[in-house]
């Protein structure tokens, strides 16, 4: 009986560590976005993660939410300083999600300062 259970749990457990690397190492999808970053906080009460908005359109109607690991430091860094500004992040999008990582699939890899096409393709304030 023993022997019957201990196969039963390591089952179960191979199943759920497959199921975890699959959603976190296997990307759906990869791409690129662009607009102005309106939104990029830490939130959560028990878990805190990064989490993020960019408005893809002049009204605001489009809206891109995302989320930011926290092994990424350096896209951490750059989303809190280029807040208000026009962005363009690199993405990628999980089959799935886990609370502990994010609230959305699409996690950023990647944020460059873009050119705003809304005022005339300048830049607003450029930070040295």
């Amino acid at each position: 009986m023993k022997k019957v259970l201990v196969i039963i749990l390591s089952v179960i457990l191979l199943i759920t560590s497959a199921y975890y690397a699959f959603i976190y190492f296997v990307p759906y999808s990869e791409g690129v976005r662009s607009g102005e970053l309106i939104k990029f906080s830490r939130k959560g009460i028990m878990v805190k993660t990064w989490e993020g908005e960019i408005s893809q359109g002049i009204s605001g109607a489009q809206i891109f939410k995302f989320s930011v690991e926290d092994n990424k430091k350096e896209a951490i860094y750059d989303l809190q300083k280029f807040q208000g500004r026009y962005v363009k992040v690199y993405y990628k999008e999980r089959f799935g999600k886990f609370f502990w990582l994010g609230d959305t699939r699409y996690f950023i890899t990647k944020v460059e300062e873009e050119n705003s096409p809304h005022f005339g393709g300048t830049r607003l304030e450029k930070d040295e």
